[in-house]
């Protein structure tokens, strides 16, 4: 068996097709191009994928926005990427194709072929621009109502903060995220790679920052872990290329905030897959019918 995911970002479009073992046989990208030449552009990396490798048997699609409950497009996504909100893939392809949301797609990355392998129970947490998340729980991707499980950076902190763009005040993505950086640090640093520099070489007013930040995501996580009981806690995007200077304090914080009851302690793993997550997950998710 073949098949082929797709994962569309805001400014490109990575595509690959994978053995059903999940073995990676060709990987392709392309812009994004915000509007209806995104569509076409799918369109063209689904048919240069099979003329390397011939018919593929599923194709997933992995996006911003939430999902449909058939999975065949992404029901809700304003202000954004116009045309992908409503468009049936199934229809635009001619063919069956799985449809997702992105972060949900990167978990199931990770499950399939990743930090979560082999996982009854985990969270996914990508820690980039903003705080995107996902559910794995007792062996099944957690989509909630209408696809909205899974949002975790807009869990708010503070009852009193300003809202999120999910209306969340005081969300988590507010804390960590790297689009109020600057905010954040008086104007001093303008991106999070900035800081963890400035952090890692002794800064005291940089080291202050990025712990208050690493703090809320600790309080966070054992918010989760309270609330889902995860195995593992799974963490990509740019900011989790920290590295030690996250993951050590992050350590420190839950060991004082952690409720581990019978020593149960969750385990803080890195996401495996990296940028190409959301293609594995697509894949997967379109194998799975």
């Amino acid at each position: 068996m073949i098949a082929i995911g797709i994962d569309i970002g805001g400014t490109q479009i990575k595509a690959a097709a994978f053995t059903g073992m999940g073995d990676v046989l060709v990987q392709r990208t392309l812009p994004t191009n915000d509007g209806r030449g995104f569509a076409m552009n799918v369109r063209e990396l689904v048919a240069n994928l099979e003329s390397l490798t011939g018919r593929a048997a599923t194709v997933g699609i992995s996006a911003p926005g939430l999902a449909d409950d058939e999975g065949r497009a992404i029901a809700f996504m304003p202000g954004r990427m116009a045309g992908l909100e409503g468009l049936n893939w199934t229809a635009w392809l001619g063919r069956k194709a799985r449809v997702l949301n992105d972060a949900h797609a990167a978990l199931l990355g990770e499950v399939w072929q990743g930090a979560a392998r082999g996982l009854q129970h985990a969270i996914l947490l990508t820690l980039g621009t903003g705080v995107g998340g996902a559910i794995w729980s007792e062996g099944r991707l957690l989509r909630g109502r209408c696809g909205r499980a899974g949002h975790v950076g807009h869990m708010s902190l503070n009852p009193y903060g300003r809202p999120t763009i999910a209306r969340a005040p005081g969300g988590l993505e507010d804390w960590i995220g790297n689009h109020n950086i600057l905010e954040r640090s008086d104007g001093r640093f303008a991106t999070t790679h900035e800081l963890v520099a400035a952090y890692n070489s002794g800064d005291t007013f940089a080291a202050e920052v990025w712990l208050k930040s690493i703090r809320a995501l600790g309080c966070a996580i054992a918010s989760l872990v309270n609330v889902v009981d995860p195995e593992a806690v799974i963490l990509g995007g740019g900011i989790a290329k920290a590295g030690p200077a996250l993951f050590g304090p992050l350590q420190d914080v839950l060991e004082e905030v952690e409720w581990c009851p019978g020593g149960a302690q969750v385990k803080i793993l890195s996401a495996l897959l990296g940028e190409w997550a959301g293609t594995y997950g697509a894949a997967w998710q379109g194998m799975r019918g």
